[in-house]
């Protein structure tokens, strides 16, 4: 695997796990890849312990499989599980627009435009993990306004069911499309147009899901 250097003794589980779940999430472990506790041990230089809890966690979190006596794996990409997923996303950050938009400022509207510029840029260059993580810059100004973290807890833990999807099927065009969407989002901030801004948030997961999900032909 790419990108594994020895790490400190400082939260060695935690960043054992961190490190995993980013290389699950970014594919760099593909789905279905074997794993094993005792080469990545080797590769992390840490003891098997730290490695094991770090599989537990990710297989309680749907992104590992194993069982007694068997190998583990990484888990396959469930298109089920990523619609279903997808559903409550939309509608988490629908209501985090909803709650964001009392004490949403026109320094918000400019930190918006900033990030959605460097989004356009990262879907014309094909970066997909830049526009990724530009995308989730965009959506965590409304995230951190609402000012509910049990909002932001749950989709840290949603958001890893269907990252593995947006990476694997990025698309140009597609992000062209989110762009004007996310123009669209900035304007009914500036117009006081909460209704809007809530439906607006919400089609724009949603139509990302519909291109996700949507069945090979």
């Amino acid at each position: 695997m790419k990108n594994i250097s020895q790490i400190s003794r400082i939260s060695l589980r935690d960043q054992v796990y961190q490190q995993l779940k980013q290389a699950v999430i970014h594919l760099e472990l593909a789905p279905g890849e074997k794993i094993s506790d005792k080469l990545l041990a080797e590769q992390f230089g840490v003891s098997r312990t730290p490695v094991r809890e770090a599989l537990k966690r990710l297989e309680d979190e749907g992104l590992v499989i194993s069982s007694p006596g068997s190998e583990t794996k990484v888990s396959l990409i469930d298109i089920e599980q990523a619609k279903h997923a997808f559903t409550v996303v939309a509608s988490l950050n629908a209501l985090a627009a909803r709650l964001a938009m009392p004490f949403l400022t026109e320094a918000h509207c400019d930190e918006l435009v900033g990030i959605n510029q460097e989004f356009e840029k990262a879907i014309l260059d094909e970066n997909k993990y830049e526009a990724i993580k530009k995308d989730d810059q965009f959506h965590a100004v409304l995230l951190h306004a609402s000012n509910n973290p049990e909002i932001e807890m749950s989709l840290e833990r949603l958001l890893p069911k269907i990252r593995r999807l947006e990476l694997l099927k990025f698309n140009k065009l597609d992000g062209l499309s989110s762009i004007r969407q996310h123009n669209e989002i900035i304007d009914s901030i500036r117009n006081g147009k909460q209704q809007e801004l809530t439906k607006l948030v919400e089609d724009n997961w949603l139509s990302l899901a519909s291109y996700l999900t949507k069945e090979e032909t």
